[in-house]
């Protein structure tokens, strides 16, 4: 969460409290706004609603004539590190008596399962140390109540016979499945902190509900590195339905993918700070997507069919606009009377509100693609087929500016690597589902511990080689490995996690700023092949001075691209990490540096050898507090560089990335080439400028170091002597009080060239865009609802 703009008696509270849990008021007059309107689906509520009952675990066989899923017969080892003793992190739902015969109400099971081992939910702030997955076998599960996921779960249904939750006729609750419940009248974590969780493999099914009643799918405010994936939304589609498939009043970010909503009232409610979504298809819904308030939103691949509106950011009006941005692409909306509904006038309180850039947009039948205030076409579209190549409205820089778009204007010219077809290429994270659990070997059965104290090391490697010579899938059990020197991914690598298993560095291998080391190394210089890595996290334990979280060398030059899903880097803020509230608290007035608390030289460097990599909901963060901490409170923990990309030959999709903390940059683009940006996030380090940049980290040339002060704050993005840049939605932040916070945040140099930027948000930044040092845009001319807004950027 970022702080209020123009608001300095706010900024006392940053040396007591996670300044993510500080209310920013327009934020939260907006939420407020969308819970009143839809409050009938918040409070919901039927006289048959019982609460669940607890329900002990049981012994479980898998069904004859059902689909096998690998992950539903491995043997399932993985462990807490740093939890309770003897705790469990998988649990299959039938083996706490879930019935999944459609008949039987499963609420109680299901919760059970998910609750086991002590876990946090109501009254926990968060914490990392009971994990859960909670797996559905094939059937259909008849709820009553909603099920409530704790922190740190993923829900995984199996993906070959996806399991279907359906409601009661009777159902009370506020969503099938209530991801962050209202036990009180505030949401049970912050939204802006909740992590690690993801929701896959789902029919969620609202149709026994009263066709006028306010039934919802899945509730689910959200941060980053959280999930929805591969699900179906079957709402009734009857005159008069009320069915909400998807509600989100509030966070600070998130992915999605391969969703499909049929029918309703709203396939989506959309309120969050900056978010991705992609493959996603909406069918006969009265409203597709309806956006209650945002600052930036990227849409990609969106397939919008016979609903009334396709996407709605007209709430608040001209007077008082709530939607910040979105951007449209490689999408097609089919019989459609009106694609996009917008609030957006130049006149308007907060004059770049309601920002919109569409490009490679196809249209079949609909008449209205943009429909302004008071119902006034802004973009005409046809009864027959046509494609938008690129329109937009809000400010305009090319380079100089402001000047006011809206219309039609020359869309990105998309290099030939990065495209399938006409559209950019996108490939969802692999879930290996028509693989027999011969194709996979386990790292706790070849002898890794993955307790945080032994050293894996070598016993690591050794299956790491093997399972790539063999061409298995290495399935890393849930566990935290201990590595005291690097780890090398070689070519024909697929990694897959387990509740996000995390590989931690540890000791003095690590521990040289004048000699980095990678933590991992993906393939070495010079080599080519193709790896798929997913559902993991790389760490360090105390002070790591000199590790790189990931270095990527590998070429992947034809054939499928590499791919990471669901991977993030986490320095500190963790129960075993050595770096938490006991170790590196943030104090008032001067800081001096605390060795002990230099916990990465970078998060991840892409090399100068590298290409051909996907990276997708992805998560590079230098904690500003402590999860496990009841209380959430600010660390200060230092870290030199976020994600360093020197690749000469490019190719790179970042799609639903974020760079948090990291002292020098977050984003660094140099001497590189052809890469695919999708909403990437930034947020400065919340200590600076006390210390400045300039600490503890010295400029390295051959690295591209900027020169830093020691009153300056980090760069959110900076591009240096590359081209083809394109950037489909940003959101750069600085923490503090108004737009002082620091001078600049985006920088591009005057040697970069096709350098493209739709929607660009910034947060407490006095000038938004530097060229060769030379600012070009400030944030006064640019005011939107919270962020400012450039609609779209060019040099």
């Amino acid at each position: 969460m970022r702080f209020l703009k123009h608001v300095p008696a706010f900024l006392p509270l940053l040396s007591s409290a996670s300044s993510m849990q500080l209310v920013i008021p327009q934020v939260e007059s907006a939420v407020q706004s969308m819970l009143h309107n839809l409050s009938s689906y918040v409070d919901y509520k039927t006289p048959a609603y019982l609460p669940p009952q607890h329900v002990g675990p049981q012994s479980y066989v898998a069904q004859a004539g059902t689909t096998p899923y690998w992950y539903e017969t491995i043997n399932h080892q993985g462990i807490s590190a740093f939890g309770p003793s003897g705790y469990t992190v998988f649990r299959n739902v039938k083996s706490y008596g879930a019935t999944g015969n459609g008949v039987t109400d499963d609420t109680a099971a299901i919760n059970a399962a998910i609750n086991a081992g002590g876990r946090c939910n109501e009254g926990c702030a968060s914490s990392t140390t009971t994990p859960a997955v909670v797996y559905f076998p094939a059937g259909t599960y008849l709820i009553s109540s909603p099920i409530n996921p704790a922190y740190y779960t993923q829900l995984i249904g199996n993906p070959n016979a996806m399991p279907t939750i359906k409601a009661t006729a009777g159902f009370g609750g506020f969503a099938l499945i209530d991801a962050d419940p209202y036990y009180t009248s505030n949401l049970n974590w912050g939204s802006t902190n909740v992590f690690y969780r993801q929701i896959r493999n789902f029919i969620i099914d609202t149709t026994n509900m009263p066709v006028n009643s306010a039934a919802t799918g899945i509730h689910w405010p959200t941060a980053q590195a959280t999930s929805l994936q591969n699900i179906v939304f079957t709402l009734s589609a009857a005159s008069g339905t009320q069915h909400i498939g998807l509600f989100i009043e509030s966070g600070s970010a998130g992915f999605m993918t391969d969703l499909v909503f049929n029918g309703g009232l709203k396939g989506g409610a959309f309120g969050n700070q900056q978010f991705t979504m992609r493959n996603m298809t909406f069918n006969n819904c009265v409203t597709a997507i309806s956006h209650f308030w945002d600052w930036g939103w990227t849409y990609e691949g969106i397939n919008i069919n016979n609903c009334g509106t396709g996407i709605s950011i007209n709430a608040g009006g001209t007077s008082s606009p709530e939607v910040g941005s979105i951007t449209l692409i490689d999408s097609h909306f089919t019989n459609v009377p009106v694609g996009i509904t917008t609030a957006y006038a130049p006149s308007s309180a907060g004059n770049a509100a309601g920002s919109v850039i569409i490009e490679n947009v196809g249209i079949t039948n609909v008449p209205i693609m943009v429909q302004g205030p008071s119902g006034a076409t802004t973009l005409v579209g046809t009864t027959g087929s046509q494609t938008i190549a690129a329109w937009g409205q809000g400010h305009a820089y090319t380079p100089n500016g402001p000047t006011s778009l809206q219309g039609s204007f020359t869309g990105n010219s998309r290099p030939a690597s990065l495209v399938s077809g006409s559209s950019y290429y996108q490939r969802s994270k692999p879930q290996y589902n028509t693989l027999p659990v011969s194709s996979f070997q386990s790292t706790r059965s070849s002898g890794a511990a993955g307790n945080g104290v032994t050293d894996d090391t070598y016993a690591l490697q050794m299956v790491i080689n093997n399972a790539a010579a063999a061409g298995a899938v290495l399935f890393w059990d849930a566990g935290t490995y201990v590595v005291t020197s690097t780890l090398t991914m070689p070519p024909g690598s697929k990694w897959v996690g387990e509740s996000y298993s995390v590989i931690m560095s540890r000791g003095s291998f690590f521990n040289s700023m004048s000699s980095p080391k990678p933590v991992v190394q993906v393939g070495t210089a010079g080599q080519t092949g193709q790896v798929e890595w997913s559902d993991m996290i790389v760490s360090t334990q105390g002070p790591q001075a000199g590790a790189i979280l990931i270095e990527w060398n590998l070429a992947t030059t034809s054939g499928t691209p590499s791919g990471m899903w669901d991977v993030h880097a986490r320095i500190g803020g963790f129960t075993g990490s050595s770096l938490s509230i006991a170790n590196c608290p943030t104090t008032t007035g001067s800081n001096p540096i605390n060795a002990n608390c230099i916990g990465g030289y970078m998060s991840m460097y892409i090399t100068a050898s590298a290409q051909g990599l996907y990276m997708e909901n992805c998560w590079l963060w230098t904690a500003d507090h402590d999860i496990d901490d009841p209380s959430n409170r600010q660390l200060t923990i230092y870290n030199g560089r976020g994600l360093y990309i020197a690749s000469t030959a490019g190719t790179f999709w970042l799609v639903g990335t974020a760079v948090e903390h990291h002292t020098l940059y977050q984003y660094q683009l140099a001497n590189t080439k052809n890469i695919f940006m999708g909403q990437i996030q930034t947020e400065t380090p919340y200590y600076q400028p006390n210390p400045g940049a300039s600490s503890p980290f010295p400029v390295v040339a051959s690295l591209n170091d900027p020169t830093q002060t020691t009153t300056s704050d980090a760069w959110g993005l900076r591009i240096l002597k590359s081209s083809n840049i394109l950037v489909y939605g940003a959101a750069c932040s600085a923490v503090g009080a108004g737009e002082n916070c620091q001078s600049a945040i985006f920088s591009v140099d005057s040697t970069a060239s096709s350098v493209s930027v739709y929607n660009l948000n910034t947060v407490g930044s006095n000038q938004m865009i530097q060229i060769g040092g030379t600012s070009y845009a400030g944030y006064a001319q640019n005011i939107n609802v919270f962020p400012d807004t450039i609609a779209l950027f060019r040099s």
